[in-house]
C-alpha cells in the first residue's frame, strides 16, 4: 500500500517562509511526477507546482518566485519551499505523486493535507 505522508504545515506571519515535505513509502517501482496542490476555503483544489522525474516543473502563476519546488528521489521526497507567503496563500496542501506501484501500472496517490495558514 503505498502512502504519502506530508509535513511541514503551519501558522506563519505574512512574508514568512515554511517549507513543505511529502514522502511516498511503500511498493513503488518508479515515480514519475511529484506535486503540491491546494484548496483555499471557498475554492476548488489548484495546481500550485510539480516536478517531473526528468527535472521539468510547472508553477501556479500566483506562486512562481515565490515557491519552489525539488525531490530527492532516493528519499522518494518532494519539498516545497514556500517564501514571500501571503494571506492568499492559506490552504490545505496536498502532496500528490504518479507513479508505479507493486502492479505496475501508473497510480495516483494523494497525501492527507497539511493546513497552511498565513497571518496578515
Amino acid at each position: 500500500q503505498v502512502q504519502l505522508v506530508e509535513s511541514g504545515g503551519g501558522l506563519v506571519q505574512a512574508g514568512g517562509s515554511l517549507r513543505l515535505s511529502c514522502a511516498a513509502s511503500g511498493i513503488i517501482l518508479s515515480i514519475d511526477t511529484m506535486g503540491w496542490y491546494r484548496r483555499a476555503p471557498g475554492k476548488q483544489r489548484e495546481l500550485v507546482a510539480d516536478l517531473t522525474s526528468g527535472g521539468s516543473t510547472n508553477y501556479a502563476d500566483s506562486v512562481k518566485g515565490r515557491f519552489a519546488i525539488s525531490r530527492d528521489n532516493a528519499k522518494n521526497t518532494v519539498y516545497l519551499q514556500m517564501s514571500s507567503l501571503k494571506p492568499e496563500d492559506t490552504a490545505i496542501y496536498y502532496c500528490n505523486a504518479l507513479l508505479v506501484g507493486r502492479n505496475g501500472f501508473k497510480e495516483v496517490h494523494w497525501g492527507q493535507g497539511t493546513p497552511v495558514t498565513v497571518s496578515s
